[in-house]
């Protein structure tokens, strides 16, 4: 999260809160439903909300920081890409039932690498109609991998979107996909435009910068190395679950 001279700590705080409670839910996710301590905890709402806030977000600060990484993105997009079909594989060779297809990790590569060739044309966009209309786009189709799109019971879209295999990494999972973790380009694209366009009416605002530079303790630490802790945290967390249930045996 760096400008050329200015580092904004604070944003590393909040991404750092969001690692945290991942980990945390991961862990809990281990406890109830790979273990099957509890497996109607993961359907509860409030789980559902929890997850939610830390995925959207990551999404949304990612695009915030978009633009300040402009030089590497490339390699960074290709790099989060390479992560996310090596949990795959590592997910669909350990525990096939948990295995993770187009998880947030493909995402995130997807994302960056497309706000490539959009960056010209999201320039010529207003930053504050920009974040409206790519907001509730994002609420529109929230519900577009399960056939919907729209607000309360929706519009059905066709059925034909979803017969085509190779659609399924853009919201139109194909009969019988399954993954523990997908993250497809709609209707989460949308959230990290916002991310993108609040970065944008973000910099018109000094007294936004200067209180971005409020270092959190620890969390911005932490923040600063989320892919790290992100690619470590559930290999651990499924270590301790074993060692703590083969002692509990």
């Amino acid at each position: 999260m760096e400008t050329e001279k200015t580092r904004y700590d604070f944003v590393d705080g909040i991404r750092g809160a969001a690692i945290v409670n991942m980990a945390v839910f991961h862990f809990l996710y281990d406890v109830f439903i790979v273990y099957g301590k509890n497996p109607l905890w993961y359907g509860l709402p409030a789980i559902h909300i929890w997850q939610q806030m830390i995925c959207q977000t990551f999404i949304f600060i990612s695009g915030f920081v978009w633009q300040w990484g402009m030089e590497g993105n490339l390699w960074r997009g290709l790099r989060f890409n390479l992560y996310g079909f090596l949990i795959s594989f590592i997910t669909f060779t350990v525990i096939p039932s948990e295995a993770i297809w187009f998880g947030i990790l493909n995402f995130m590569g997807c994302a960056v690498l497309l706000m490539l060739p959009l960056r010209k044309a999201v320039k010529k966009v207003s930053p504050a109609w920009g974040l409206g209309i790519c907001f509730v786009l994002f609420i529109l189709c929230k519900r577009i991998q399960y056939g919907y799109i729209g607000i309360g019971n929706g519009m059905q879209v066709p059925e034909i979107f979803y017969s085509i295999k190779i659609l399924t990494p853009f919201g139109f999972p194909f009969p019988g996909f399954r993954s523990s973790d997908y993250f497809p380009v709609i209707p989460w694209m949308f959230l990290y435009l916002c991310g993108y366009f609040f970065n944008e009416i973000f910099k018109e605002h000094d007294t936004w910068k200067a209180a971005a530079r409020y270092k959190v303790p620890v969390l911005s630490a932490i923040g600063s190395r989320t892919i790290w802790i992100y690619l470590l945290h559930q290999p651990v967390s499924m270590l301790v679950c074993r060692l703590i249930f083969k002692i509990m045996l």
